[in-house]
C-alpha cells in the first residue's frame, strides 16, 4: 500500500515549489485537491511544449485533483474550510499574507483544526524587510549569491532550472513528513515553515563558510574546480568534451602512467602535489588538451575508465534523453500521454503507480458534491 494513503491534502498552489511538494505527497498515495483560481494556476502557461501543456505543469501537478475556487466568494470560501476540516495537510505559496487575510491563516486554521498540518512556503519568510517582496526563482539565485558563483571568469550566471523553487518544494515535503511522524506520536498538527531564500542560503554554507574564514569571495571557474586540479572538462579529438577528476595522488599516477603514457609526469616538479597542480594550472591543462586529442570522446572515455580515472561526458540535453542510465514513467495530461524522467527515490516493495495531470477545474462537480453536506468542526 502506497505510504501515504488515506491522506487528504488540500493545496492552496500555484508556480513551482508548492506544486514539488503536493505532487510528491501524491506519489506517494495521498489524495491531493489542487485548488485553483478562475484561469488555474499560471503555471499551466509557462509554455505548450509537451503537447499543448506547459512543462513545469506536466511534470510537476500528476496524481491531483483540480477544483476551481474564489475563495474571496463566500460560499467558495465555506467549501475551503469544509475541505479543510477533513485535510491532513494545507500548503500554499500565494503572496506573503494572502492566504491570511482571506481567512486561511495557518496558525488559526491549526487552532481549529488541531491535527492539520500546514505548510506555508514564501519567498523571504513571514518576517524581516524583504518578506513583502516577490521572489521568482533567478531574483533569489541572485540575492543568495548563487549567481555570483555561477559561470565563468566572463561573467555570473543562471542556474538553467528553477532551483531556488525547487529546493523549497522538497524543503517542504521534508518538513510535512517529519510533521506527519511528529503528529504519530503527539497528536497534534504543527507549522511547517519554508522560504526559497532560506533552501537556497542553506545550500549556499560552502561559500558562505569560505567567505566568513577567508574574507575572500570564491571566483567564478566555468567548467573547473576552484582548487582541486586537473578537475573539469576537456575536449577530445573531436571537439566533445570530457569531465575528469583527480581527488587523489594514485588516480594521477594512473592518469599518467595509463592514460598518458608518460609515466615521468607522475614526478614531474610542477606537477607532484595537488597543490602544485592547482599553482600550474595552465601548464596542466594545456598537457592534458594535447594528451586527449589522440582519442575521439567515447574512445578517450573508454581509456579513462580502463585507468580507473572518474570521468563523464559534457552531454547536450538531446544526449540526456538517450542516456542509457535514464529511467522514465509515463500518465496523462490534459492534452494527451507523457513521458517524464522517474523521481530518483526506488522502493523495493512498491511499484509506483502515477496517476494523470488534471485538466482545469475537472473535478470541481465532484469536490463540491462530495464535501457539500460535511460539517465543519468548531
Amino acid at each position: 500500500m502506497p505510504s501515504l494513503e488515506n491522506l487528504l491534502v488540500v493545496s492552496l498552489e500555484q508556480a513551482v515549489a508548492a506544486p514539488l511538494c503536493s505532487s510528491r505527497l501524491a506519489d506517494a498515495g495521498a489524495r491531493v485537491i489542487k485548488i485553483e483560481r478562475e484561469g488555474g494556476d499560471f503555471a499551466r502557461n509557462y509554455d505548450d511544449v509537451v503537447n499543448g501543456d506547459s512543462a513545469y505543469f506536466v511534470w510537476l501537478n500528476r496524481g491531483k485533483e483540480s477544483i476551481v475556487l474564489d475563495i474571496k466568494d463566500s460560499d467558495d470560501a465555506a467549501l475551503l474550510g469544509r475541505l479543510l476540516s477533513k485535510a491532513d495537510v494545507f500548503i500554499q505559496n500565494l503572496l506573503p499574507g494572502a492566504a491570511a487575510r482571506s481567512g486561511f491563516g495557518s496558525s488559526n486554521l491549526r487552532k481549529k483544526y488541531p491535527r492539520l498540518i500546514t505548510c506555508d512556503i514564501s519567498g523571504y519568510g513571514d518576517s524581516g524587510l524583504y518578506a513583502d517582496m516577490k521572489a521568482y526563482d533567478l531574483l533569489v539565485q541572485a540575492e543568495t549569491g548563487l549567481c555570483s558563483i555561477t559561470g565563468g571568469p566572463e561573467g555570473p550566471g543562471r542556474v538553467g532550472v528553477s532551483v531556488c523553487d525547487l529546493a523549497a518544494g522538497l524543503n517542504a515535503y521534508s518538513g510535512i513528513l517529519e510533521g506527519l511522524f511528529d503528529r504519530e506520536r503527539s497528536g497534534v498538527g504543527v507549522g511547517v515553515k519554508v522560504s526559497l531564500f532560506g533552501g537556497m542560503a542553506d545550500w549556499m554554507n560552502v561559500p558562505y563558510l569560505y567567505q566568513v574564514h577567508t574574507g575572500q569571495t570564491p571566483g567564478r571557474h566555468g567548467l573547473h574546480h576552484p582548487s582541486i586540479a586537473p578537475y573539469g572538462a576537456f575536449p577530445a579529438s573531436d571537439g566533445k568534451k570530457v569531465l575528469i577528476s583527480i581527488q587523489n595522488e594514485r588516480e594521477w599516477g594512473r592518469l599518467c602512467k595509463d592514460v598518458f603514457q608518460r609515466p615521468e609526469l607522475e614526478k614531474d616538479a610542477r606537477f607532484d602535489t595537488p597543490s602544485k597542480r592547482g599553482n600550474n594550472r595552465a601548464e596542466l591543462d594545456k598537457m592534458i588538451c594535447a594528451n586527449f586529442a589522440r582519442w575521439p570522446r567515447e574512445e578517450l572515455m573508454t581509456q579513462l575508465r580502463k585507468a580507473g580515472i572518474a570521468c563523464g561526458a559534457l552531454n547536450e540535453v538531446e544526449e540526456l534523453v538517450r542516456h542509457p542510465q535514464l529511467e522514465t514513467v509515463g500518465y496523462g495530461a490534459p492534452s494527451g500521454s507523457v513521458t517524464v524522467i522517474a523521481p530518483p527515490v526506488e522502493f523495493t516493495d512498491d511499484v509506483r503507480r502515477y496517476r494523470p495531470v488534471p485538466a482545469l477545474g475537472e473535478h470541481s462537480d465532484a469536490i463540491r458534491s462530495e464535501f457539500e453536506e460535511v460539517e465543519v468542526m468548531t
